[in-house]
């Protein structure tokens, strides 16, 4: 039989014993490879957390205990066991379930996320909490797959431990983040500290002694104390117990007996809990097992072989190649990425350059002072880095790098709509904020020989630090023989029209079929959007319509300083801001995002024939 069909809350799944859960965790396992393989999604991450999750719904009383699962890439099997079996098949599809955890999905859901290295902290507020308003139930924190490289985890390590009864914390050692010299007397020790039977009995001897007058409390101290060093011995990383953490590890993270004794465990303490464990990312599924970084995050792929649907080269791709290319004859070039060498096409600069490739791990404000050093010393490092990412690295760039006019290239890749990921990963922001930070120059090509000239323009033309902004996937469809000529600013049809299109990047393509379809019109792409070029402004004398299509936050972006400068040029056209309003994109298609936002090119010529008449 099928068990997972019967599954409908957490509350099913209490009810299977170890050999149904065991088929539960399969049946979950298939469920969940179908519908990746067809949607595209993380897949490794969440494969290997099946039994711990599985195991958490066992033990403990989700929503009351609450769990929070760190980046959300490893809640699949939380989202098909809290309700959302059903509607698993529509997982990152428009008006479908998200691929991270969402409140406003499910109560089960505590946190929205999708960046890394979040959840302990989330968590030891959440515990506070609860003590303080006296509620009922765990708070349980789930990290690993690098998210304890990040600098927040241990910020709120440090702010946590013997102050938080409520608060357990489960590190999920995929080898991905890290893996602790523990050996096989660590093993066997957890194995006898998470037995229930012998629990029972320390819980036993611990109420026995209490009761001795006068010395009884003395006893149970020294008996802790010595308990606490000969763990420290056989451990010998005291790290988690020096932050006031009981610690219980390494335990089999597929192996659901040890898993649900340990959690048992934890649950009865009255006192912070870290449980260690051990995953194969990827599991139960050979190729993903293999290649756990390929099938971290995947878009659609073939079931039977493991590969992905093709789709050619990306910007992602040629820029990969465009560094390479560069760094073959320039020793200065480092390249530096945070965890997303395959996802920013660094793979075959690191292996090529392994002494001039740098990941620091899943740490971009470090990988940011980190290249300021490498600048200031001589180099010349180029930090690939998606644009919802580089969001935590804001103050490095402006301290340690723009402040100290370094050069140091931010090549930001998934700039603009990025599609399923959702309200976390979109692109948006990174224009707003970087229009604003001194010493910094900003380009954005719609093509990928527009991205290698770039590219080489910020390695040998400019002297400060530079940021080169491109969309996830393919290029833009140019027009025939157009060739870049590194100008600031591209101008196409005669700019003797009354109505002007101006956009940069991506959106080149929707704009420029619209033109084409348009009477009186021409165009305006900027290819370098900070500064801009004020020049431009001598296109514009003759516009009484001007059409900024800017595909990212409206507030503070591109749109509204090219506004600005018109105004302080005498520029006095209608002015059209096309872009997004104060709100978080959802998941969709690109093309769907582009169309309800009005980018695509049907908007742009309705747009510009409804202020025509």
């Amino acid at each position: 039989m099928s068990y997972l069909e019967n599954i409908n809350s957490p509350k099913d799944v209490k009810k299977l014993n170890i050999d149904e859960l065991e088929t539960l965790c399969s049946e979950i396992r298939e469920l969940m490879i179908k519908t990746v393989s067809e949607n595209g999604g993380h897949l490794a991450s969440n494969l290997g957390v099946v039994e711990l999750t599985v195991a958490l719904h066992k033990v403990f009383n989700s929503p009351v205990d609450q769990i929070v699962f760190d980046v959300g890439h490893q809640c699949y099997t939380h989202k098909i066991l809290t309700g959302r079996k059903d509607s698993f098949i529509t997982l990152r599809k428009e008006g479908g379930i998200s691929g991270f955890t969402r409140p406003d999905e499910s109560e089960h859901d505590i946190f929205s996320s999708g960046h890394s290295s979040t959840s302990i902290s989330s968590a030891v507020g959440l515990a506070k909490a609860k003590a303080l308003k006296g509620d009922k139930g765990k708070v349980i924190a789930v990290i690993g797959d690098g998210a304890l490289t990040g600098g927040l985890a241990y910020e709120a390590l440090n702010n946590s431990g013997n102050e938080n009864s409520n608060l357990i914390v489960i590190l999920n050692d995929n080898n991905m983040s890290i893996s602790p010299n523990v050996g096989s007397m660590a093993r066997q020790l957890t194995t006898i500290r998470t037995s229930p039977k012998y629990n029972t009995f320390k819980n036993g001897i611990t109420r026995s002694l209490a009761k001795i007058p006068k010395v009884g409390a003395q006893i149970i101290r020294s008996i802790t104390a010595i308990n606490q060093r000969i763990r420290k011995h056989i451990y010998k990383n005291t790290f988690f117990e020096d932050l006031g953490f009981r610690y219980y590890g390494p335990i089999d993270g597929h192996d659901l007996d040890a898993l649900i004794d340990a959690l048992r465990v934890a649950k009865s303490h009255n006192h912070s809990v870290l449980i260690h464990i051990n995953t194969a990312k990827g599991k139960g599924y050979d190729f993903a097992e293999k290649n756990p970084s390929k099938f971290h995050g995947i878009g659609k792929f073939n079931i039977n072989t493991g590969e992905p649907i093709p789709s050619g080269d990306t910007f992602s791709s040629v820029f990969g190649k465009s560094l390479l290319h560069l760094a073959e004859n320039d020793t200065r070039i480092c390249a530096v990425t945070a965890a997303m060498a395959d996802g920013t096409g660094l793979t075959e600069f690191a292996d090529t350059f392994p002494r001039r490739f740098f990941d620091v791990g899943i740490a971009e404000q470090h990988a940011v002072t980190f290249s300021s050093g490498l600048a200031r010393n001589g180099l010349i490092p180029v930090f690939a880095v998606y644009s919802t990412f580089l969001q935590r690295s804001y103050d490095q760039l402006i301290h340690d790098v723009a402040m100290q006019r370094l050069k140091v290239i931010f090549c930001i890749d998934r700039a603009g709509f990025v599609g399923s990921d959702g309200e976390s990963h979109q692109g948006v922001f990174d224009t707003a904020y970087l229009m604003s930070v001194p010493n910094l120059t900003v380009f954005s090509p719609s093509c990928f020989e527009e991205l290698s000239s770039m590219l080489y323009q910020a390695v040998y033309k400019e002297q400060t630090a530079v940021a080169i902004r491109y969309p996830r996937g393919c290029e833009c469809n140019m027009p025939d023989g157009y060739k870049y000529e590194k100008e600031n600013y591209s101008v196409f049809g005669n700019d003797n029209n009354e109505n002007c299109i101006i956009t940069y990047g991506r959106e080149f393509e929707n704009c420029y079929n619209a033109m084409k379809s348009l009477d009186n019109t021409f165009l305006i792409k900027l290819n370098r959007i900070k500064p801009i070029d004020s020049s431009v402004c001598n296109k514009l004398i003759k516009a009484k319509n001007i059409f900024f299509y800017d595909e990212g936050i409206k507030t503070g972006g591109v749109g509204e300083c090219f506004a600005a400068m018109l105004e302080e040029n005498g520029i006095n056209a209608n002015y059209h801001h096309i872009s997004i309003e104060d709100e978080f994109v959802k998941q969709a298609e690109v093309s769907a995002q582009l169309r309800k936002y009005k980018f695509d090119t049907n908007s742009i010529i309705e747009k510009v024939n409804s202020v025509n008449g």
